[in-house]
């Protein structure tokens, strides 16, 4: 394996090459790399340091990397690969001093850390900063005292708002206040949002610079946000401030958030937006997976360009390998979580390592970890008992509901169903909760669902009419299928009121569906209602979607939540309960004054929760409902089942042909290295199909991908004209492996330079790993690399690593037992366990 390994001079010349150093004078600019103070490297000195960084004469090598005026920027002190970087630390700090650099480089040529020994402590980083880059931050003095000196009062918010606001009559007057706070949309801090900004001041002081929020949906995270980014740019202790979110529909909404309540002092970007023009910003907001896509984190930005990092739903966001894009910039950082550590205390006991909790469980306790929060006590906590307690959030009513087949699906047997197959054998399948919708398919379990939900949901204390309601299903398709039942119903209790506008499906395969959620909360979903004169509530009562409307979606006046799928994710089960827990005043959406001071106040005291799968039950062990519902059993139940290989029922089998085809003509010819002309054309004439279709340019335009990806496929692939198929482009992009779709969208409309290679690919990936796990061992990082790279990419290997036969890769030509002992013991399970959970092997099948 050493014969595959470049030394570590070797790795660290070219990655200070790559990162625009230069050894030696040339076009771009003189040397801005020396060996020791004032003395100019060589060719010759250079070759001469051999391939041992360690044996020289005074015990080690220094590179000192200069400023275009010749002075030290940066002390890179270089290991060999059989060191520990950080064994350099002290040393490296007392030579930057020496020298006034402020940061500091420490490498074996395999693993690095970047120092700034202004702020914090080393920090892992896969590719070295550049001279501009670094040049630019040297400026940056953040200054922890002067961040706790800054007063942050209840007003901290309204007074970038609105500076002058106390002295206006609308303030002034109390009985006009609420009003005038009402119509010039002031936002004030509450308590326990004042506490958590004074909560990173206090720790700030004594060197702290991560901290983590663990509050409750529902309690104003983006509000507490917005303060605590205020204070860090108008401190001057961030020149730049990125927020990364994990959905698409949180991107405009935060964005949307921090322009309304800091526009006045300071500027906010969605990144996809403004791609060239984000420098300009304070604030930038995007998708941990806009970066982490293609590497794009690395490729864009320096680790630099911004001082505090924000991760809304921290173990979402920044979970697995995209910790890397969080962990790739220097500087504070903030994590935001509303799924408390201890909520997975019992799912810690659960047998199974695939078990979703189990899965979800280690990706926070990692978070907490990365926050520096081991002990599982964060920065600060408001959790929602503390909400409610305080009446800022109230809790559900929680209606246990199951049919006799939603009861067997749950049960430890499952649902058995018995058949006979098309050769005459008897067979049974077994079905499990999760198999609802999925592979097993009950029309008359669905209609059960929806009339208990309409039967027993809360109503509209205003118009009487049935109250505002989230369905969560299992799939797009079960969404339809709900949506169309509910209409149906709605239309026989409300004949001609709602004309099929009712319930809606909100999922991502639906137009506009983000405005969609938008309208819903706005009161404009299908129009207005028409129960009540002057009072404003959408016609549509019902959105049925899958995943859209869960994190973070703030439309208060819900009134019902149905689970009508299992749920497995701790913080998903989090946080669509969530979705019903603020408070709201309905007297507030009526426009007729009489009727409104009649009223007074008309509060939402609790909503309903309609859990048809046990899912409180699942994650609380054993919960006491508040209501229990035994559903009549579904009449006449129609099976059916699909997918999932064999076993299960067969309908009519397929026709099979069995005469002879016989081969009446053979031509060979041999291909060379240019390949075929049509090949070498082909990619070309994709991109100018693409680029030509108006309908996917607009939907890259809103980088919605997932409705790209399916626009290809459905109308550029497969066509007469030319025919494109996924496996002709790949053959024609000429690159060793698979490609998906949405790289072929991004690189014909010019988001990405060319498609990487599998070996790039694989360095990417380790190097995500890197920063996420951060291995101890870091002297046997080359051991590592090795396993890790064979393991994802050796199918052979891999199975055998899977198995436990590790005795068979003594005649394995690539990686043999030999190779595996040399990997520490910890990481022969833990890169396995990695690969499984964070890393999609479909691009190097």
């Amino acid at each position: 394996m050493a014969e595959k390994e470049a030394t570590a001079r070797i790795k660290i010349n070219r990655l200070l090459e790559r990162a625009g150093w230069r050894f030696f004078e040339d076009v771009h600019g003189p040397a801005n790399v020396v060996l020791e103070p004032n003395v100019k490297l060589t060719r010759e000195k250079l070759d001469a340091l051999g391939d041992d960084l360690e044996e020289t004469s005074n015990g080690f090598v220094d590179f000192l990397l200069l400023d275009q005026n010749g002075k030290p920027l940066i002390v890179l002190e270089a290991k060999s690969e059989k060191k520990h970087p950080l064994s350099a630390k002290e040393q490296a700090r007392k030579y930057a001093r020496s020298q006034n650099a402020r940061f500091v480089i420490l490498s074996n040529g395999n693993i690095h850390f970047l120092w700034d020994l202004e702020q914090g402590n080393p920090t892992v980083i896969g590719e070295f900063p550049g001279p501009t880059e670094i040049g630019n931050h040297y400026t940056f003095e953040p200054n922890a005292e002067r961040l706790a000196a800054e007063r942050v009062g209840f007003d901290y918010i309204a007074l970038t708002q609105m500076p002058g606001y106390a002295a206006e009559a609308g303030w002034r007057v109390e009985a006009e206040r609420t009003a005038f706070i009402e119509k010039n949309k002031l936002r004030f801090l509450r308590g326990y949002q004042k506490r958590a900004i004074e909560r990173v001041q206090e720790d700030a002081t004594t060197g702290a610079t991560r901290f983590l929020f663990e509050m409750a949906t529902g309690t104003g995270k983006t509000l507490t946000s917005a303060a605590l980014i205020k204070l860090f740019l108008k401190t001057r202790n961030a020149k730049r401030v990125l927020f990364l979110v994990d959905r698409l529909e949180l991107e405009t909404q935060a964005d949307k958030a921090f322009k309304g309540y800091l526009k006045n002092d300071f500027t906010s970007v969605i990144y996809k937006e403004k791609r060239d023009d984000w420098r300009k910003a304070d604030i930038v907001v995007t998708t941990v997976q806009s970066l982490l896509f293609n590497d794009k984190y690395r490729r864009l930005f320096s680790p630099t360009d911004f001082d505090l990092v924000i991760s809304d739903e921290a173990h979402r966001s920044i979970g697995g390998n995209a910790r890397a894009v969080f962990e790739y910039f220097i500087g504070y950082k903030l994590g935001l979580t509303a799924t408390p550590r201890d909520y997975l205390k019992k799912s810690g006991s659960q047998k199974s390592e695939r078990d979703p909790r189990e899965l979800e469980r280690r990706m926070l306790l990692d978070t907490y970890r990365t926050f520096g929060c081991e002990s599982g006590d964060p920065t600060y906590r408001y959790s929602l008992l503390d909400g409610v307690k305080e009446g800022f959030l109230i809790n559900p009513f929680v209606v246990d509901a199951r049919t006799s087949v939603t009861t067997q699906l749950l049960s430890d047997e499952g649902f058995v169903v018995e058949a006979t197959d098309h050769e005459g054998n008897e067979t049974k399948e077994a079905f499990a909760g999760r198999d609802f919708e999925k592979r097993f398919f009950s029309e008359a379990t669905n209609q059960t669902l929806c009339k208990t939900l309409l039967q027993h949901g809360l109503r509209d204390p205003i118009s009487g009419e049935f109250g505002k309601t989230i369905a969560f299903a299992v799939s797009q398709n079960h969404a339809a299928k709900i949506v169309q039942i509910l209409n149906e119903m709605a239309d026989q209790l409300w004949p001609g009121r709602y004309n099929s506008d009712f319930a809606m499906q909100v999922t991502s395969d639906v137009s506009d569906a983000q405005q969609m959620t938008i309208n819903f909360a706005n009161n404009n979903l299908g129009g207005h209602s028409s129960f009540v004169e002057n009072y404003r509530t959408c016609r549509t009562r019902v959105c049925v979607t899958v995943g859209m409307m869960t994190t973070g979606y703030d439309c208060p006046d819900i009134l019902n939540l149905a689970l009508m799928r299992p749920i497995f994710s701790p913080s998903d089960f989090v946080q669509v309960k969530g979705r019903g827990t603020r408070k709201h005043n309905f007297v507030e959406d009526m426009f007729d004054p009489t009727k409104k001071n009649a009223l007074g106040r008309v509060e939402k005291e609790t909503f309903r929760l309609f859990d048809f799968f046990a899912n409180c039950e699942y994650f609380e062990e054993k919960f006491e409902y508040d209501e229990e519902l035994k559903l009549p059993p579904p009449g006449t139940m129609p099976l059916e089942t699909g997918g999932g290989g064999g076993g299960g029922i067969t309908g009519i089998p397929a026709y099979e042909h069995f005469d002879p085809d016989e081969l009446v003509s053979q031509v060979e010819t041999q291909i060379g290295e240019e390949g075929m002309r049509i090949d070498r054309e082909l990619f070309g004439k994709f991109e100018d199909t693409a680029k030509a279709d108006d309908k996917l340019r607009e939907l890259v335009d809103q980088q919605n991908w997932e409705a790209a990806t399916r626009h290809v496929i459905e109308e550029i692939f497969d066509k007469p004209n030319e025919y494109f198929t996924l496996e002709k482009l790949r053959k024609a992009a000429g690159v060793d492996r698979r490609l998906s779709v949405r790289e072929l969208v991004e690189k014909a409309f010019g988001f990405i330079p060319k498609f990487k290679s599998k070996s790039e690919l694989i360095e990417d990936e380790f190097q995500k790993f890197l920063v996420d796990q951060q291995p101890e061992e870091a002297d046997r990082i080359r051991e590592i690399r090795y396993f890790f790279e064979t393991y994802l990419s050796d199918a052979h290997v891999r199975a055998k690593i899977d198995a436990g036969h590790f005795a068979d890769l003594n005649v394995n030509p690539t990686f043999t037992t030999r190779d595996l002992k040399e990997v520490p013991q910890k990481w022969r399970s833990r890169i396995p366990e990695y690969i499984k959970d964070y890393v999609s092997l479909n691009p190097f099948l």
